[in-house]
């Protein structure tokens, strides 16, 4: 955990992301955080193509929408009301729900995945198990951890916790960093690792991604690199689960 806000001083994650929904999509259509969703589409397009995809943890809609272009249905949930009101100006089907206790039947959708969320849950991996229960079996569940073997870890640490509304900053809620060992201990029953993946291998910055040249040549190492030994080293390491029948 980075630069941590003292416990009494932390806030609910719902207050926290309806604050931060009001300029959360600003300066995400270009660079980094363009770069970023765009990977995490595509990890979950290997797998969602044609299916029904269910993502934990929508915000505004920003990585839903993209894979809502390949597969045959989505479906969206977040605590959120302030960061799902704009998803659904999108025109995506989602609702207000907990990650903890997912309001889907067992066995529901191919594939259920989740982005940049389940770190600021303490209680993660009974987010992780229950994308587990609405998949059906042969189906796949996607997440990614903080990585605390990482680059950006460590600029984590050395800047500490970035503003993110007028209200809060980063150490508001809870962030959790593992490394990819830890993760892979803690998989639920009933799932195979079938493949892992890396976001953010190399950028020591967000910044660097919107410089001349050097921003391209940094998102085609990114690409270039995601299925490789250096997903182990990258800030958001994707584990990648299959569901046993």
């Amino acid at each position: 955990m980075f630069a941590p806000t003292p416990m009494a001083s932390r806030t609910d994650n719902r207050s926290y992301y309806d604050a931060f929904a009001r300029g959360y999509d600003d300066g995400r259509d270009v660079g980094y955080h363009k770069l970023i969703d765009d990977q995490a589409a595509a990890i979950v397009g290997r797998y969602a193509a044609g299916k029904e995809a269910l993502e934990v943890g929508c915000g505004t809609g920003l990585i839903l929408e993209r894979v809502a272009a390949g597969a045959r249905r989505v479906k969206g949930i977040d605590l959120s009301p302030g960061m799902l009101a704009q998803a659904k100006g999108r025109g995506l089907d989602v609702e207000v729900a907990d990650a903890t206790e997912l309001p889907f039947a067992d066995d529901s959708f191919d594939v259920a995945y989740s982005f940049k969320v389940l770190a600021h849950i303490p209680q993660w991996q009974r987010c992780v198990a229950e994308m587990v229960r609405v998949v059906r079996p042969g189906g796949h569940v996607i997440f990614d951890v903080y990585n605390r073997n990482s680059l950006r870890f460590l600029i984590k640490r050395l800047w500490g916790p970035r503003k993110t509304s007028e209200s809060y900053d980063e150490g508001a809620i809870s962030t959790n960093f593992m490394t990819p060992a830890e993760a892979k201990a803690r998989l639920p029953a009933g799932t195979r690792l079938v493949d892992e993946v890396g976001i953010r291998i190399a950028i020591p910055h967000p910044a660097v991604c919107r410089l001349p040249v050097v921003g391209g040549l940094v998102s085609r190492f990114e690409w270039a690199t995601m299925d490789s030994r250096l997903a182990r080293v990258a800030g958001f390491y994707v584990l990648v689960l299959e569901k046993q029948g």
